[in-house]
């Protein structure tokens, strides 16, 4: 099965993003607010299909709820991720969330769609890699993953993780864990790339106050869409609401 070319970089790498940007999050949330899309006016129906709902960075699923409630809204089947706080080795993190694509599945009987924020999209990607027969389609909001390049203070938090996740086994320092360059099966698939079959909507903004952009979209220009925003707050931006919906249909359309 044709994959797309790989871009992903082993090497974290620090960016001076503007990361005070990220304060204007508000301005996101209340907008969303005031937009049609968010009640749902003018928008497609969905098909009753499942979308599972993966978390950033630091955060888990709670967050997401906006989003959740609005897909349950408009008529589709929403999932949190449950995979817990996103903090955590990517493996671990990664069989977690493949069991709750696995019930989305076995409950709607149909292919699942799969939304990530942030590294939340990493690991969907990476989870749609490894299973491949179960997955509609993957839209990435903000997600780095063609290499891990944030903000210098991402990076430090980025390396506490690592550090803990090491110290529980120590053999995983050896395996480069938490890292790009890890040998686990959940980074390798990550690597590996997409099958061309499947899907694939890349969300970013330029504006991004925690990750580079250019790390944030797909080979193919056609399926990559930016937005105005913070990054943060691609979770409620209306504008990525009205681009979610469109594609989710497109998809369900074909």
């Amino acid at each position: 099965m044709p994959v797309e070319q790989n871009y992903f970089l082993n090497e974290q790498v620090p960016i001076a993003v503007p990361i005070w940007r990220e304060g204007f999050i508000g301005v996101d949330w209340l907008a969303l607010r005031y937009s049609p899309v968010y009640y749902g006016l003018g928008v497609p129906r969905g098909d009753g299909s499942a979308v599972v709902l993966v978390p950033g960075f630091l955060a888990n699923d709670s967050y997401l709820q906006e989003m959740y409630w609005w897909l349950r809204r408009i008529g589709y089947k929403p999932y949190m991720s449950n995979i817990g706080r996103n903090a955590n080795c990517i493996s671990e993190l990664s069989e977690k969330l493949i069991k709750t694509v696995e019930r989305a599945y076995q409950d709607t009987g149909r292919k699942v769609h799969l939304i990530g924020h942030s590294l939340g999209g990493v690991l969907s990607r990476s989870i749609t890699t490894q299973r491949p027969e179960m997955v509609a389609s993957i839209i990435t909001l903000a997600s780095p993953f063609r290499g891990l390049s944030s903000h210098p203070l991402v990076m430090r938090a980025a390396d506490s993780v690592r550090a803990r996740v090491q110290n529980q086994q120590p053999g995983r320092a050896a395996r480069g864990c938490f890292t790009g360059a890890c040998s686990c099966a959940a980074a390798t698939a990550l690597r590996d790339g997409l099958a061309h079959k499947i899907p694939r909507t890349a969300i970013y903004t330029k504006t991004d106050g925690i990750v580079d952009w250019q790390m944030c979209i797909n080979a193919d220009s056609t399926t990559n869409f930016e937005v105005l925003g913070t990054h943060g707050g691609l979770a409620f931006n209306p504008m990525v609401y009205r681009i979610v919906v469109n594609r989710l249909a497109a998809i369900k359309n074909k």
